[in-house]
């Protein structure tokens, strides 16, 4: 049997680690290098990051602004996940073209397809600059001034770091503010989309499977980075040529076996693992169920949709996968926390920590940091549950949302409009962009999910705010709306843009008067009280996690992920997740026939 076999990385990192579990930064490896070798490793840490010669980082890419991507060949080949590709793969799909359904080859460099907007980036080097993010703040009394000084600090080090090189930089930090570290960059702008499997490969097991083990889906694509003549990045041009790069991995075909020494290198995403036990618990009783909720009634009609036509599926397939990602991650997450009985682990975590802070005077700073944050939570949850929400209803919700987010911006600079040539600009610029956002748009779909979240919605504000319902009829808004058509709304931006009657119009037009009634409690009240909170609740993490490294310097601890580039390792194994549950650590082909054999849709294996 042919094994399959996947690796899950747990999205907890550690940079003032002690021992052999986390996410590393890769700069800080010589630390761990005894242990990794004595798990197994034959090469050096230098093998793995080097700032002064090639390696391992150097194969390693960040994909589209945030999937981890590597390189296989010496003329640029990019593999990342299937699901990481999708958007560029439904891109270029349609009816006599469906690449998600039947999968795509380019038989030569002419066939590859170019993708405006993508990049890859590539890390030259990371440098720990707490010091100097920090110099000339010591006795700094004045938060403002301190906040100034710490940007000007920053802007100092980041142009440092790209003068006359080509790179770009920047300074993330780390633990709340505690530590910083600066990102020197590379980024290509010229990626070719070179091939896919079928959906029955890539995305088998669909939302079935996603997020869960055994899993047995082929989860790849393939890209290709072009450079200049030179080497160097450089916008699309038929001229330009393969990346050489100053590594790439080879694709080895040898059998792993349990034990084996593991090395996971790439970009997670973002976790909050620092949070405490009130804020926790209303994670898992409340924030999410709400969100699942609302993705709930979307994917109700997308689905749906994508059943009844291939039209709507190949324009709906990329953006289902998205909102679908994040549903099913949530629903795990909250099965986890609380089979793990996650929130009483937070609380006897909690009581540890204040006694401890007790127990030395230097210590005091920590001793009401963990009350003070519970305390917090009673009113910042109500402010995050509203954002929350309003994120799920107005960005994640109804497209047309969209298009009235840029149309409430251009209408607040459209008096000051004067020369001919800035209108026609404009003009040109709204009809380029509907051309885009129509190509993968459908009003009927749109106008259902927009009845079903405008219900949730509303209903949420007038229990919770005791706001006045207000009433919408998705039909007339849909029908009679300008925006809601593609032919409607640029010829209506021909017409009228750049005269009198335009702005009456806009402010008139069903679609946008709802919205603005409906978007101003979030834009001009939730948006600003809940980062108001947030600053406070940050601040006092920051205290947090500082006590965690003073007061328990043996522990592991694990800032959270915040898309930079991280190593973890280990050995090959299975896993316990359950009592009188064993799973091993691979899958095999009997795995595929079996789900297939289920008749759930999701394991479908022909296109």
């Amino acid at each position: 049997m042919n094994k399959l076999i996947l690796f899950f990385t747990l999205l907890t990192f550690s940079i003032k680690i002690f021992a052999e579990e986390g996410m590393l930064i890769p700069s800080l490896l010589a630390a761990f290098e005894s242990d990794m070798k004595a798990k197994g490793m034959k090469m050096s840490v230098d093998d793995i990051y080097n700032v002064n010669h090639s390696s391992l980082k150097d194969a390693v890419f960040q994909f589209g602004g945030g999937c981890t991507a590597e390189l296989v060949s010496d003329k640029g080949l990019l593999l990342t996940n299937h699901h990481c590709g999708y958007y560029y793969i439904q891109s270029h799909s349609s009816i006599e073209k469906d690449y998600l359904k039947n999968g795509y080859w380019a038989k030569n460099a002419s066939e590859e397809l170019k993708n405006p907007g993508l990049t890859a980036m590539r890390i030259v080097r990371i440098e720990d600059v707490t010091k100097g993010v920090f110099f000339g703040t010591e006795g700094m009394a004045d938060g403002i001034e301190k906040f100034k000084k710490i940007k000007a600090n920053i802007a100092i080090l980041v142009l440092d770091a790209t003068m006359n090189n080509g790179y770009t930089a920047e300074i993330k930090e780390f633990n709340y503010g505690n530590d910083y570290y600066l990102m020197v960059q590379e980024t290509f702008n010229d990626i070719r989309f070179v091939g896919t499997p079928p959906n029955s490969v890539g995305k088998f097991g669909g939302d079935t499977d996603n997020w869960v083990w055994p899993r047995h889906t082929g989860d790849f694509s393939v890209f290709r980075i072009y450079t200049g003549t030179d080497n160097k990045p450089a916008d699309f041009s038929s001229s330009n040529i393969p990346y050489k790069p100053l590594h790439y991995l080879p694709i080895s075909f040898k059998d792993r076996k349990v034990g084996d020494f593991t090395l996971v290198y790439g970009f997670p995403g973002t976790t909050e693992q620092h949070v405490v036990s009130d804020y926790l618990k209303y994670i898992i009783e409340t924030e999410r169920p709400a969100r699942i909720k609302m993705r709930d009634l979307s994917l109700s009609v997308i689905d749906a949709g994508m059943k009844s036509s291939d039209e709507i599926r190949i324009k709906y397939s990329s953006k289902q996968a998205g909102i679908a990602n994040g549903w099913k991650k949530w629903i795990g997450q909250i099965d986890g926390l609380r089979r793990l009985d996650a929130v009483q682990k937070k609380t006897d975590y909690e009581k540890k920590y204040t006694e401890k802070a007790f127990t030395k005077p230097e210590w005091q700073k920590y001793q009401n940091v963990v009350s003070e944050m519970n305390v917090l939570t009673k009113t910042f949850i109500s402010y995050d549950l509203d954002y929350a929400m309003g994120v799920e209803y107005f960005y994640v919700g109804p497209e047309m949302f969209k298009i009235m987010r840029n149309l409430e911006k251009e209408m607040g600079d459209y008096d000051s409009l004067s020369k001919t040539t800035e209108i026609e600009k404009i003009k040109t610029k709204w009809t380029l962009n509907n051309t885009g956002f129509f190509k993968n748009f459908d009003a009927g779909i749109d106008k259902e999910i927009f009845r079903l979240q405008t219900k949730e919605y509303l209903t949420y504000l007038q229990k919770t705010k005791n706001i006045d319902l207000i009433n919408f009829d998705a039909d007339k808004i849909y029908d009679e709306s300008i925006f809601t058509n593609e032919k409607r709304f640029n010829d209506f931006i021909n017409a009228n843009y750049g005269k009198k009657k335009f702005k009456k119009r806009v402010t008139n037009d069903p679609l946008y008067k709802f919205y603005l009634a409906v978007s101003s409690y979030f834009d001009r009240g939730i948006i600003l009280q809940r980062n108001r909170e947030q600053a406070r609740m940050e601040s006092l993490l920051k205290t947090y996690v500082e006590g965690k490294y003073v007061m328990f310097p043996n522990d592991k601890h694990w800032p959270d992920a915040n898309s930079t580039l991280r190593v973890t390792y280990g050995q090959l194994e299975g896993s316990i997740p359950a009592d009188g549950v064993e799973y091993t650590e691979h899958t095999t082909t009997d795995g595929i026939i079996a789900k297939y054999n289920s008749g759930n849709p999701d394991f479908e294996l022909l296109p």
